[in-house]
């Protein structure tokens, strides 16, 4: 046997990730940056102790809400490529479970993110301990199990020399490009301090090898076969795009077969807007341009994309009753979407081959590619100029789309990095916002999840401290999670937050009220004490001042010309900034020729709700039944 060195669980844990590096297209990289974490009972005599030691070179970054810590650390990992990642730890009971949220989105976002919640006693002794979680049915069951249905890899490490097999199988998937998401290992706070022989050789530097899926030659000649037989296909830019590198080669092979490119959230800005391929985002939140050619396609060539019903519009985007899918994906699960003929390898490996295994092959667009963009450039300049889209009860405010097109002129493109994730900023970013520096646009929609934008755009700039970074927040996910805010003060990361502010969650009251339901509970309204329902009068809020109450300057602009002043004072500032935005509410940007399947009640004392699911039970007819 080797030498061994005595630690407790939790050094021997540090060590182990301090000694994580991956190798990559021939460059080495350290894995594992940092810790996030707030300290409870659960975790701070233990692994707390542990990072406080001396010995400890990870840096650790004092989060103030678990969820939020789990953000920032998938912001800081999505902006780096998944080149490298952050832990994210928690004590027992409340503060394991904050972090539940967070892990679904990492895990839905396949972002690479290391959650170690604490835990109960292993031993039982003083159960049950404060913040335990019991099931009477099961005593194994604690609230870490929560963690289960929304990681990759769960473990729980019950015995400290069980850490070395469970770290192994983390490191597994978190270095896999395929399977890569929240992993979770639960660590009960007695096992915690609990000191084992650690053999050298596991807490020995270590290298992951990312290697690139080679596509065979049946793989490319299949999918030079459906290209070859295809008039009109299209190409679907996803997020794997971006994580694969492939922005140059995907430009390449669409300019040698004249293919245009529809974006999806995690796709966009991996090719700049005014490429002539290019028809900016596709699906239920898309342009015009990408859904026109997307229901004549007869060939859509899926890469690096889940395929989410926002990306297809449920399925009923693609009418071509011809149109068939190439899915080509590392993940297999993926790649099989739809019904597709899988080639499962990697993006730019294969667009690279696909380029040159069809030789003479022009697509039959003509100019029809130039048309849709031509058409939807004049949409989106008329969008940002001034009276563009009025709100419908004659508010002066500023519409959505004018504050996006403002500040998508005013900020610096080359220094700015734009962050959001939830409500309808991500839907009007996704049409009209036109990126114009690579990997600037950093959107998290596979969950949607409300409060990912300050947190996340804390973690950017820990992972790119040189460039200025801007959360794009609506009112309600910034109510609803914006306290690391705090956290880019204490660390003197500055960070710009801008708040559109229309006074509810109108996302949701926009998709309510279209289905036939009159607006209840989404706008913020004081409760009418006659009707005793919340449609009093609008609540008002100064986001500026809260701002400044949490040690940031805080600014606030009601017209272009206030705005374009605000901007340029906070790209000046050398602290964070938060921008107040009032905004006019429904002045959103409208479907643009797409549709989106929701749960809408077949029976109702509501005629208009009992129209509108009998229009959903039309439009349901047209889509692909997988």
């Amino acid at each position: 046997m080797g030498k061994t060195i005595r630690l407790t669980m939790a050094q021997a844990l540090l060590r182990f990730l301090d000694n994580q590096y991956i190798e990559a297209d021939g460059e080495e990289i350290k894995f594992v940056a940092g810790v996030f974490g707030i300290f409870g009972h659960g975790v701070v005599v233990g692994l707390g102790e542990a990072l406080a030691s001396k010995d400890n070179k990870l840096k650790f970054y004092q989060a103030k809400n678990e969820q939020g810590a789990g953000h920032a650390a998938m912001g800081f990992a999505k902006q780096k490529n998944r080149r490298q990642m952050m832990a994210v730890c928690s004590s027992i009971g409340p503060g394991a479970l904050n972090m539940v949220p967070a892990a679904g989105t990492a895990t839905v976002n396949r972002i690479p993110v290391l959650f170690l919640p604490g835990d109960a006693f292993a031993c039982r002794q003083p159960d049950p301990v404060l913040q335990q979680v019991e099931t009477p049915s099961d005593y194994t069951s604690t609230a870490s199990d929560a963690f289960r249905a929304v990681s990759r890899y769960w473990d729980r490490v019950q015995r400290p020399e069980q850490l070395m097999t469970a770290m192994i199988n983390a490191f597994r998937v978190l270095t896999d490009p395929a399977e890569t998401g929240a992993v979770t290992v639960s660590l009960p706070q007695d096992v915690q301090g609990e000191a084992y022989d650690y053999p050298e050789e596991f807490l020995a530097k270590r290298v992951h090898h990312i290697e690139r899926r080679i596509p065979t030659k049946g793989q490319i000649d299949r999918a030079a076969a459906m290209l070859k037989a295809a008039k009109k296909p299209l190409v679907i830019c996803g997020g794997g795009v971006r994580f694969s590198d492939a922005g140059k080669e995907l430009e390449k092979f669409c300019e040698t077969y004249h293919i245009p490119f529809g974006e999806t959230q995690a796709g966009k800005g991996t090719i700049l807007w005014d490429n002539p391929y290019n028809l900016s985002g596709i699906g239920n939140t898309g342009a015009l341009s990408a859904n026109r050619i997307a229901r004549e396609a007869d060939l859509i060539i899926a890469v690096g994309t889940r395929l989410g019903d926002f990306t297809t519009c449920s399925k009923w985007l693609f009418q071509n009753p011809d149109a068939k899918i190439l899915g080509v994906n590392i993940a297999p699960f993926d790649a099989y979407k739809m019904n597709g003929e899988p080639i499962i390898a990697d993006a730019k490996l294969t667009l690279d081959a696909l380029t040159k295994a069809a030789p003479g092959y022009k697509s039959s667009w003509g100019d029809r590619i130039s048309e849709v963009r031509a058409e939807w450039k004049a949409e989106v300049d008329r969008l940002y100029s001034e009276d563009a889209n009025p709100a419908p009860d004659g508010s002066p405010l500023l519409s959505q789309a004018r504050v996006l097109g403002e500040l998508n002129d005013r900020l610096l493109p080359k220094d700015v990095i734009v962050v959001s994730g939830s409500g309808s900023i991500p839907s009007d970013m996704q049409r009209v916002w036109r990126a114009r520096v690579k990997d600037t646009y950093h959107m998290e929609y596979g969950f949607s999840c409300m409060g990912y934008e300050v947190a996340a755009a804390l973690g950017v700039k820990i992972a790119f401290p040189g460039k200025e970074v801007v959360a794009l927040v609506g009112d309600g996910a910034y109510t609803m999670l914006h306290t690391e805010l705090l956290t880019a003060v204490q660390e003197g990361k500055k960070i710009i937050v801008v708040v559109l502010d229309n006074a509810g969650f109108h996302c949701i009251d926009n998709l309510q009220h279209s289905q036939g339901i009159a607006h209840f509970g989404n706008e913020w309204k004081t409760r009418n004490e006659t009707s005793g329902l919340l449609e009093g009068s609008s609540v008002q809020v100064d986001y500026a001042k809260n701002g400044e109450s949490w040690g940031a300057l805080g600014l606030r602009a009601r017209t272009a010309a206030e705005l374009e002043k605000a901007v340029k004072e906070a790209l000046a500032s050398k602290k964070s900034v938060v921008i107040d935005v009032k905004t006019s509410a429904k002045t959103m940007t409208h479907g643009y020729e797409s549709w989106w399947r929701v749960g809408t009640a077949q029976v109702s004392t509501n005629p208009e709700v009992e129209k509108a699911a009998k229009d959903m039970a039309a439009e349901v007819s047209k889509a692909r039944k997988f």
